[in-house]
């Protein structure tokens, strides 16, 4: 057996509101603790109209506090545009008020465009060795109390919160194995350098008190329905979320359409192709099969799924045919 989880971007779909796509990720993570999954992530992008989890802190204690034991956390929070003290205090606060269900994932890109990230963080100056820092400065908010600590994270300070390193890159993978961290690769959308990263985190890394032995999780995207053909045709909503983005034009989640592939370019084909590399969209032995090779191929200690789908019961079914792939019954 291996531990299942949902990233969820808290889509907003053409028909839909914010409000609505909150209601949704709170319905959906009520259904995956019922339904053996692990942990419920959220992610952080800026200036999308298709996604309602910007504020990703305040999104996680949403989740939280609708559910009981299913860990809830960041995947991730960009740290770029914050300042350490602060995603400590935030995510001090979540530790305290849902104690031992938080998980604080952490990425170096921006998640967004340039103005917006200007506008967040107000300075685009930066280095490699930034985001190394501003991570050992956050964690370092979580240690216990030291003398004379002049800045203290409050709630935050001697709390067990599990940090995680988030990457599509092998920077990610080589920082999180010298600072000996969990580690997720971000294969649903750039699996370009998935293997290579993983062998390389496997092979640097170094124990720590927070992890003794390498972990590592990856991002897959699940697509699931009665037949292949439902579930290509539902995918087609992501497909065209992807093509939308990459052309510089995000938008909010579209509803399916039928023979959108036939529609499309050859380089646009190919770009979906690369892109979406690891995914598996089909009827439950498609998925299965698909599921299980990807697992056999990477030996990932976890698998963190995503998958949006325009209409939100078509979602809860796509999750629960996981589940049933995944042995809960």
């Amino acid at each position: 057996m291996i531990r299942y989880s949902i990233l969820d971007l808290c889509p907003v779909a053409d028909n839909q509101t914010p409000r609505e796509a909150l209601a949704n990720a709170l319905s959906l993570a009520q259904f995956a603790e019922n339904r053996g999954f692990n942990r419920y992530w959220l992610a952080e992008h800026h200036n999308m109209e298709g996604i309602a989890s910007a504020a990703t802190s305040v999104v996680i204690g949403h989740i939280a506090a609708g559910t009981e034991r299913i860990r809830v956390g960041a995947g991730g929070i960009m740290l770029p545009n914050h300042a350490p003290l602060q995603i400590a205090e935030q995510f001090g606060t979540l530790e305290t008020l849902y104690p031992g269900r938080i998980d604080l994932g952490l990425g170096r890109a921006p998640g967004t465009d340039g103005a917006t990230a200007y506008a967040l963080r107000r300075n685009l100056h930066g280095d490699d060795n930034r985001f190394p820092r501003d991570v050992q400065e956050l964690m370092h908010y979580f240690d216990p109390l030291e003398p004379g600590q002049k800045v203290i994270a409050v709630p935050g300070a001697g709390l067990d919160i599990p940090v995680w390193i988030l990457g599509s890159s092998l920077f990610g993978a080589q920082l999180a194995a010298a600072l000996g961290l969990p580690y997720a690769f971000a294969s649903h959308f750039a699996p370009a350098q998935l293997h290579e990263a993983i062998e390389l985190y496997r092979r640097q890394f170094q124990p720590s008190d927070k992890l003794r032995e390498p972990y590592v999780m990856a991002g897959f995207n699940v697509i699931a329905a009665d037949t292949d053909d439902e579930a290509t045709y539902l995918a087609t909503s992501l497909q065209q979320s992807f093509l939308k983005l990459r052309q510089g034009n995000p938008g909010k989640l579209p509803a399916p359409r039928e023979g959108f592939m036939g529609t499309l370019a050859p380089q646009e084909r190919a770009l979906l192709n690369q892109v979406l590399a690891c995914s598996a969209i089909g009827s439950k032995t498609t998925v299965e099969n698909k599921i299980w090779d990807f697992i056999d191929h990477t030996g990932v200690d976890e698998l963190m799924v995503t998958g949006s789908i325009h209409d939100h019961q078509a979602r809860l079914k796509s999750f629960d045919i996981l589940s049933q792939v995944m042995g809960n019954p």
